[in-house]
């Protein structure tokens, strides 16, 4: 399957959610407002996100294995 070399929002959002298990539309708006989500570029008026860039902001969201949850490894 052949992905799109820039995503808009919607699908950014779509993406990480089949992927990764977490992440919305909403949740890149606020954090392209706030900051502290994936790198995106501006262009014809709309947000474009890189999968690339999405994978590497949700894996350096994801943690270490652990085996039980009184493990303090930061994430």
């Amino acid at each position: 399957m052949l992905t799109a070399p820039f995503l808009r929002r919607k699908a950014a959002g779509e993406y990480l959610k089949n992927k990764y298990g977490f992440g919305s539309e909403k949740t890149l708006a606020k954090m392209a407002s706030v900051g502290g989500g994936p790198e995106f570029r501006k262009g014809f008026g709309a947000a474009l996100y890189e999968p690339a860039k999405l994978d590497e902001w949700a894996l350096s969201k994801i943690g270490e294995p652990q085996k039980s949850t009184s493990d303090v490894r930061a994430a």
